[in-house]
């Protein structure tokens, strides 16, 4: 599914779900424009679209300008570091990039009349008091904590693309991304997919907070990507939209798994539970059945066991 996307410009393309997002938009026959600063995304994961000639790779921090290439149909604004471990290092530039970097895409989409597409987040919804979570529920985020560069951050951008909608009329569309996993993580981001695999694969014991009762729902990557396609040509469809798998798994369950499928030797260490961490995610999928007729497709144990193959070669060095 296309959607008549002829041009698109995608920031923080250079990321995980960004260079899914560049590959599949060039599959669909797209000239894209990769914009990235390279704080938390490579080069290295779109070094693979470098020889299509509809493909662009700009180098710009988004917080200060967002290039422009002329006109486009849609921008997905995608930038903006994902993990605890980025944003952790990174909150100021975290904060920048939801706030200055939005108001600069947003800009860019309402000069070319172009459809706007903002990367949200679950956490949004902070640590949960409803379950599962569905798009109108307003959340529970600590605003001070230090979750809260992203958690807030994310929450302004869906402001300020509202705004955007109501004042200038840009046509725009909100997804709400939950936990997504596949190959092309960073393998030492933090996240939990990359981090039990790394461990299992060198045998090491896998780092499982509090008692691992907590809960993600995780979704594949291109299943995730899918939804933003599908989002970009739903043009007046606003939002926001909950993408994710609405299968729901315990961290200590999601150890034991990865611990089979690699036939790994380690163990399960407790680590203690970082600050504001959600108890449980579970997105609720009607709207985004309703709206976008998606739903996710990859199995979870179908994703993690292509995800292990790839990461198998990754610390190979294959």
């Amino acid at each position: 599914m296309s959607g008549g996307v002829t041009r698109a410009l995608v920031t923080g393309g250079a990321g995980f779900v960004g260079s899914w997002l560049c590959e599949r938009l060039l599959d669909d026959g797209a000239e894209v424009w990769c914009v990235d600063d390279f704080s938390t995304g490579s080069p290295d994961k779109v070094a693979h679209l470098g020889g299509h000639t509809g493909f662009h790779l700009v180098e710009a921090d988004v917080s200060v300008g967002v290039p422009d290439p002329g006109p486009v149909d849609v921008v997905f604004h995608l930038a903006c570091p994902a993990s605890p471990v980025h944003y952790l290092r990174l909150p100021l530039e975290t904060l920048r990039v939801a706030s200055d970097g939005t108001v600069n895409a947003l800009e860019l989409a309402r000069r070319h009349g172009a459809r706007f597409v903002l990367a949200s987040t679950s956490e949004v919804y902070g640590d949960p008091l409803e379950h599962p979570q569905r798009e109108d529920y307003w959340g529970n985020v600590n605003p001070i904590g230090p979750r809260s560069v992203y958690d807030e951050g994310k929450r302004f951008a869906e402001a300020m693309t509202m705004a955007y909608r109501r004042t200038h009329g840009v046509d725009i569309g909100i997804a709400r991304i939950f936990n997504t996993f596949g190959p092309r993580m960073s393998v030492d981001d933090g996240r939990v997919v990359p981090a039990f695999m790394r461990a299992a694969l060198s045998d090491e014991p896998l780092p499982v907070a509090g008692d691992g009762s907590q809960t993600r729902s995780l979704c594949w990557v291109e299943d995730t990507v899918d939804g933003l396609v599908r989002l970009a040509a739903a043009s007046g469809t606003t939002g926001p939209v909950n993408l994710g798998n609405d299968g729901e798994t315990t961290m200590l369950d999601l150890a034991r798994t990865v611990i089979e499928l690699t036939g790994s030797r380690s163990s399960i260490k407790q680590v203690p539970l970082p600050e504001d961490d959600p108890k449980m995610r579970r997105p609720d999928l009607q709207r985004a059945r309703d709206l976008l007729g998606w739903e996710p497709r990859m199995s979870v144990e179908e994703g993690l066991k292509r995800t292990v193959r790839w990461m198998e070669d990754v610390l190979s060095g294959t």
